[in-house]
């Protein structure tokens, strides 16, 4: 979720890395140091300082933070080095993707500690514990206001709208084949126009001249133009992101305005939920199981919605007051059954790319 959030918008705030590590694509299987932890991860990841410091201090571990890019490539990259990880603790995987890493036993059991504070419809995994939520969000449409209000043009509300001549050339969207919101995106019109049909929407959408990036970062920072981080370089007022992405775009402002610069088209959203694990072969599992219980705590569950913008996975974490003002609330977004996905998924992308990607 990506993303903000996914996750999304967390290049707007300061983004914290221990270190980075160089490693090739194999790995060096952990960090190979009891006293220090690896945390692998997409780029969206992102922690206050105090907040990491002070699990630093009562764990005794020393984080690490390993990027890996989009969800998408972090979470194939994670395939690759199954049984020789990177790491010890693999963050970022959603539920479009997560068939596979469990499919290719990339995760070992462990129930984290906070778990009975996470609602049972979030967690994908409660008999053996291979993966902890962390954090759920919709992706969605999101659409540039006073770019709309500029044109006179009233912004679109629903999938189909996409595909109308007034949007024509306005929309942006990722790589389905490597970034997390771009899968979601494309899971949104299977929902909405059937296994049969969605074929036919993208054909639509291909003709209404979307766009498509290699990255949310791509997507909404250099595309997008209602964004702030990219101080509106773009030319696209339409952009595929998340429900919470709008606060993002008031943080810091001295003298917010009365609603986000950005909104939702409610009617596009797609349900994601993060999860974490603990990676088959890591070198320091015992600081893999502190990690996972220190991503399920509250005190990270009440950092992370204004640092990677999406929803704690805990119901007793509290929202921050500019994160409940400005973002939005989709009451309904489009789901598709995780066994429908796993079996899918595959020959979906290869569909979608042929269709859109030339």
């Amino acid at each position: 979720m990506n993303t903000h959030a996914r996750r999304a918008a967390a290049a707007t705030t300061a983004v914290l890395t221990l270190a980075l590590l160089a490693t090739a694509c194999g790995g060096s299987g952990g960090s190979g140091d009891s006293k220090s932890v690896t945390l692998v991860t997409h780029d969206s990841f992102a922690v206050s300082k105090s907040v990491l410091k002070d699990f630093e201090k009562r764990s005794g571990y020393k984080v690490h933070v390993l990027r890996g890019g989009d969800a998408g490539a972090a979470v194939n990259q994670a395939v690759l080095n199954k049984g020789n990880p990177q790491g010890d603790v693999f963050f970022g995987v959603d539920n479009t993707l997560l068939s596979r890493p469990l499919d290719q036993g990339v995760f070992t059991s462990y129930k984290a500690k906070g778990l009975d504070k996470v609602p049972q419809r979030l967690q994908a995994d409660p008999d053996k514990h291979r993966v902890t939520p962390v954090d759920s969000g919709d992706v969605c449409v999101n659409y540039d206001r006073k770019w709309f209000a500029d044109k006179k043009l009233d912004p679109p509300r629903t999938l189909e709208d996409l595909t109308e001549p007034r949007y024509k050339n306005l929309l942006v969207t990722e790589d389905a084949a490597n970034s997390s919101p771009g899968l979601a995106f494309l899971l949104a019109s299977v929902a909405e126009s059937g296994e049969k049909g969605w074929q036919g929407y993208w054909k639509k959408l291909r003709r209404n001249g979307v766009e498509v990036a290699g990255s949310w970062e791509q997507a909404y920072y250099d595309r997008f133009t209602g964004s702030r981080e990219g101080k509106g370089k773009g030319d696209k007022p339409l952009v595929v992101s998340y429900a919470s992405s709008p606060p993002a775009e008031v943080m810091g402002v001295k003298n917010p305005p009365k609603e986000a610069p950005t909104g939702v088209a409610k009617g596009t959203c797609f349900q994601q939920t993060e999860y974490a694990g603990l990676l088959s072969g890591a070198k320091n599992p015992k600081g893999g199981k502190a990690l996972l219980d220190f991503l399920l705590s509250k005190r990270f569950q009440e950092d992370l919605p204004l640092k990677m913008f999406v929803n704690p996975a805990r119901e007793d974490a509290r929202l921050p007051e500019l994160f409940t003002k400005y973002g939005e609330t989709v009451d309904k977004p489009a789901t598709v059954p995780p066994e429908k996905i796993a079996e899918h998924r595959e020959q979906w992308i290869k569909t979608w790319t042929s269709l859109t990607v030339k």
